[in-house]
């Protein structure tokens, strides 16, 4: 599926560039002071960063390996300590220990992330990094273990939230190269443990039977206190308590979220809001102003993934020889479908749109996760053929359109990202609508290799209007830097070279 507008050089040149960047953005004992370092956070110069280790844990074998691992000058700068047993109880934030290497996204993402590593993934087993694929998998399968799910990232400060469930399909993506059964029934407790993270309440909505995202902890985020100001050195609270002063909002109402007589934002904001990093998209407008109101939708996205979560748990008793098991997951993915059919596919529309509970009604904000269930098998023929119908929607000139709002928000319009076009392509290849999937591949990887030759780095997001990586003055909440690396655009680059798209 190469574009022929891009010479082999250019791709060959990109191609080195990912190679040796994965090395670049790994993290293990021997980086652990880079690690515990974390520009989102005020840190004062002459304290140690804390890096915490599970209560599960030997922690004093564990410190005893990091002495052997880091000069003495290194770990005066480190102060190890054991992770309480209640995360209230966290005065000071850190590091969250894990064992092996892993793959960071770049930039201001100096930890391991949830639905990041997915996508990284694709890309080492593209780039042959045997050994450090089985190490970012193990490293997940450690966070449910003993953290007690897949975070957002390895910060104590997101130990509340968790990110979009991937892990099955990382699994499998590396027993298929592997073929280490052994192995594969050792993930399958931590598989289960993980996919009832999200299908219990308060995850679960249960008049549905679909899940919701919903993170726990209190107040603002702290990483985005001190992080995400702007040159007036206004915090993004600060930004959206202006734009609830001087907007109207009819999406919800606004005083479940802005208490507008002591221009306060409620409790329940500060939820939405950290359940809103929870979904990945952080931030779009998807549901109400700053997705505020996420608590109260059945998103799209997630269950397409516990969906495939499903088929996945099935795949893999099938594999080990379980047929009773095997037939339990099917029905249960069956059971989802339908729900998935009933409450999130709008017929009127053409588009899978996600689905307020209280209303009963699904929000018509045209997202591009409308691809997951063509991506994930879900749809019927005719159902991918009315979203194909609505491409014109999502399509720009650099790929897919995150939304089809124009918001200050960077997971809308007129923005796109690599996964959402990598979900997009996939989509359409496993319908059978080559033409227009390979349209979108070429569109894309046309845009990255331009604005890599210009700029000599690969970036998290672009303006696929303008198919450029310069982004931030379109941003207005938020974070508006555009980070360097990186981890998903790269394994996103390589699965569209090598083709990936066509994959069923």
């Amino acid at each position: 599926m190469i574009t022929p507008t891009l010479t082999t050089t250019q791709i060959d040149t990109v191609r080195l560039h990912i190679k040796k960047t994965w090395k670049t953005l790994t993290r293990s004992h021997e980086h652990l002071l880079q690690s515990a370092k974390d520009t989102k956070l005020d840190h004062k110069t002459d304290t140690p960063w804390i890096v915490y280790i599970s209560p599960s844990e030997d922690c004093p074998n564990i410190q005893a390996i990091l002495e052997r691992s880091l000069s003495s000058k290194d770990m005066q700068r480190l102060q190890i300590r054991t992770l309480p047993t209640e995360a209230e109880a966290i005065k000071e934030h850190g590091l969250l220990y894990l064992p092996g290497p892993y793959v960071v996204p770049g930039g201001r993402f100096n930890e391991m992330y949830g639905w990041d590593s997915y996508f990284i993934l694709l890309g080492l087993l593209h780039d042959e990094e045997w050994d450090l694929a089985q190490s970012q998998v193990d490293q997940l399968l450690y966070q449910v273990k003993h953290y007690g799910t897949i975070l957002n990232s390895n910060r104590t400060y997101m130990l509340s939230r968790s990110q979009p469930p991937v892990l099955s399909m990382m699994v499998l993506a590396l027993f298929q190269h592997t073929q280490d059964e052994e192995w594969l029934r050792s993930t399958v407790p931590l598989l289960e443990q993980f996919y009832y993270y999200w299908v219990v309440p308060p995850h679960l909505n249960p008049a549905t039977g679909l899940s919701r995202f919903y993170a726990f902890g209190e107040g603002p985020a702290p990483e985005v206190l001190f992080s995400e100001r702007d040159e007036e050195g206004k915090s993004h609270y600060d930004r959206v308590k202006e734009y609830y002063q001087t907007f109207e909002v009819d999406d919800y109402d606004v005083n479940l979220y802005y208490d507008r007589e002591n221009n306060q934002l409620t409790h329940l904001f500060y939820r939405g809001d950290r359940t809103m990093r929870e979904s990945g998209f952080d931030i779009t407008n998807r549901f109400g102003p700053f997705s505020a109101d996420i608590l109260h939708y059945a998103p799209v996205c997630l269950n397409s993934l516990l969906y495939q979560v499903e088929q996945d748990l099935a795949q893999i008793n099938a594999i080990l020889g379980n047929k009773e098991l095997e037939q339990q997951w099917r029905d249960r993915a069956d059971i989802r479908r339908v729900r998935i059919d009933e409450c999130l596919w709008d017929e009127e529309q053409g588009l899978y749109l996600d689905y307020h509970f209280q209303s009963g009604e699904r929000r018509r904000y045209e997202f591009a996760t409308t691809f997951y269930p063509l991506w994930l098998g879900i749809s019927s023929q005719a159902q991918a053929q009315r979203v194909v119908e609505n491409l014109s929607l999502f399509e720009a000139p650099g790929g897919i359109l995150t939304s089809t709002h124009i918001t200050g928000n960077q997971w809308d319009a007129p923005f796109g990202w690599a996964p959402l076009t990598f979900i997009a392509v996939q989509g359409l290849h496993r319908y059978g609508y080559h033409t227009e999937g390979d349209r979108i591949a070429n569109k894309f990887l046309a845009m990255v290799i331009k604005e890599f030759e210009r700029h000599n780095t690969l970036v998290e997001k672009y303006d696929v209007e303008r198919c450029s990586a310069n982004v931030s003055d379109e941003i207005s909440f938020g974070y508006s830097s555009n980070e360097v690396g990186f981890g998903w655009t790269n394994g996103v680059i390589l699965e569209l070279l090598a083709g990936g798209g066509k994959k069923v």
